[in-house]
């Protein structure tokens, strides 16, 4: 008969949590990440039409299917997408960030990174984390069908496309959010 002891009573809950935290061995997290940067590419596409334009000129582009942004004073924002170069996944990243401030609400948003620039792209896969930065250059949404992306914009290195957004939070900002690649 087992006697139930703080200790065994703390490893057995020390167990369960590990085992309820799965490290993705044996998932087909790869496969749910790549479905949903498919179907979001595909809004993208036909959403924006001129995105599929930015897509054939970039060296590479990091897709954010879904990431979740919220905030009470402190916030932050989570979220994994894919790296494609050629329309072939290479690399799975997370994307990460928190902030401090004037907030208050949650959204949920998709964005793509289009990587314009061979070095651009090197930079970002040779880095341990990669922090969204001053060297980004967004296009935003005009009159609803068609995306802006001027001369100026596409001879930028990285061009960041938010859309998608859904819930109550002022502004979709990458400023300060870390991506970092991982194991899916």
């Amino acid at each position: 008969m087992t006697l139930l002891t703080r200790r065994n009573f703390a490893l057995g809950s020390l167990a369960t949590t590990v085992a309820a935290c799965s490290n993705g061995v044996g998932t087909n997290a790869a496969a749910t990440i790549d479905a949903r940067v498919d179907s979001t590419l595909s809004y993208m596409y036909s959403t924006y039409p001129a995105t599929r334009d930015l897509s054939m000129k970039a060296a590479g582009m990091l897709v954010m299917p879904l990431v979740t942004e919220v905030g009470f004073g402190l916030g932050g924002s989570f979220g994994r997408g894919a790296l494609r170069i050629s329309q072939s996944t290479v690399d799975y990243y997370s994307a990460a960030s928190a902030s401090a401030g004037l907030q208050l609400g949650g959204q949920q948003y998709s964005h793509v990174l289009f990587f314009m620039t061979e070095e651009a792209l090197m930079d970002f896969r040779s880095s341990p984390g990669w922090a969204a930065g001053a060297d980004i250059e967004y296009a935003l949404n005009d009159q609803g069908d068609t995306l802006r992306a001027q001369t100026t914009t596409s001879l930028s290195p990285v061009i960041a496309v938010v859309f998608a957004q859904a819930g109550f939070r002022v502004g979709a900002t990458l400023e300060g959010t870390k991506y970092t690649r991982i194991l899916p």
